[in-house]
């Protein structure tokens, strides 16, 4: 059974479903844009029946939690706190994480930061930065797939022309792939004063890279899940990613998938997630 919850973290207020025994160890959801805690939905309950502690929070900036002004309240540095904070007010000192999209950048990110609060990670559609930014400038096939990034990042641009006709555009980017009764609530987040702004801010924001430059490597055990008919992740960056593990490894590649790989491959994915910390 999925239960909504809500708790202070990092000094704002955070929503999140949650499912599982409270004495399960924790593993912790971390969504994308533009989505929230549902996105993670399928896979609640399966993390709940395998005895873990599964929770989606809303990230800053989405659906129920708070959405400071500013793009630098979505630099990397606070996303990171965010999520420390998160797993330390629900009782966990360590834990199992898995991201998509943002959720994902946010994870490597706290991967190559904090590995010691880590049994595992999972990442889900986006490759480590590496890569995927060295693709971004030299993979014509990955630059014409994230086109989107610089059309997000100018300006009032972006929020014209989403919110235009009942955020017709908007709707579109689930390009059918999620329930309707999840879209419409997302829509109906997005639909409130800011908070479309502040989703777009993770992508004006992340010209701040927040990974110091040093060694950027994963010493986590990692899977890496993929669909292979991705229309923002080319190959080039998911297939070099293995180079900056240094942990056991794992890609599995999604054959017809897209990229809302939790509702367009749910069962697969919970079984992925299941089966990888199970590892631990």
């Amino acid at each position: 059974m999925i239960a909504e919850g809500r708790l202070e973290a990092n000094g704002l207020r955070f929503r999140y479903l949650a499912a599982g025994p409270a004495e399960g160890r924790l593993y912790l959801l971390l969504h994308g844009f533009p989505e929230g805690a549902e996105s993670w939905a399928p896979q609640l309950e399966a993390l709940a029946a395998a005895g873990y502690r599964a929770v989606a929070p809303d990230l800053r900036g989405y659906g129920g939690s708070d959405a400071p002004e500013g793009v630098e309240s979505y630099r990397m540095g606070p996303l990171l706190a965010d999520a420390a904070s998160i797993a330390s007010a629900l009782g966990a000192e360590k834990f199992h994480l898995a991201g998509h999209d943002w959720g994902a950048g946010i994870g490597w990110a706290f991967a190559v930061a904090m590995p010691d609060r880590l049994f595992t990670y999972a990442a889900l559609s986006v490759p480590h930065p590496v890569p995927f930014f060295k693709a971004m400038a030299e993979d014509e096939d990955q630059r014409q797939r994230s086109w989107y990034i610089g059309y997000f990042r100018d300006g009032r641009r972006a929020e014209e022309s989403l919110t235009r006709d009942g955020l017709k555009a908007l709707r579109d980017i689930y390009d059918g792939k999620l329930p309707g009764d999840v879209v419409d609530h997302y829509l109906e987040g997005f639909a409130r004063p800011g908070r479309l702004t502040a989703a777009l801010n993770y992508y004006r924001a992340s010209g701040d890279r927040a990974l110091p430059d040093r060694d950027l490597h994963v010493n986590v055990p990692t899977l890496m899940v993929w669909g292979d008919q991705d229309v923002a992740i080319g190959r080039k960056a998911v297939q070099e990613t293995a180079g900056q593990v240094k942990a056991p490894y794992r890609l599995e590649v999604l054959e017809g998938a897209g990229h809302w790989l939790q509702f367009e491959r749910a069962e697969r994915v919970s079984a992925l997630l299941v089966e990888h910390a199970s590892r631990d």
